[in-house]
């Protein structure tokens, strides 16, 4: 079952991903392979790094939109 969950989004497979490993050692060669997935891991980090500022500015900027409101006094003194 796990495998045609898989398939319905159109994710490689098992045998697909040693086509395109071998694909991609055809076309960078074995020296420049490991640079390049560190290179690709390193900019996945910096997209996350990047993404989580701006949900903090999100978030900020809804703190400052909200309006502040005065909690309600329930006392029944303050009434004259």
């Amino acid at each position: 079952m796990h495998h045609t969950t898989l398939a319905i989004f159109g994710l490689p497979g098992g045998f697909e991903w040693i086509i395109i490993a071998g694909a991609a050692l055809l076309l960078f060669g074995g020296r420049r392979l490991p640079g390049i997935a560190r290179a690709f891991g390193q900019s996945i980090v910096e997209f996350k790094k990047g993404l989580h500022d701006v949900k903090g500015q999100i978030d900020d900027a809804d703190t400052e939109t909200k309006p502040h409101v005065l909690p309600k006094n329930d006392d029944n003194d303050t009434k004259s």
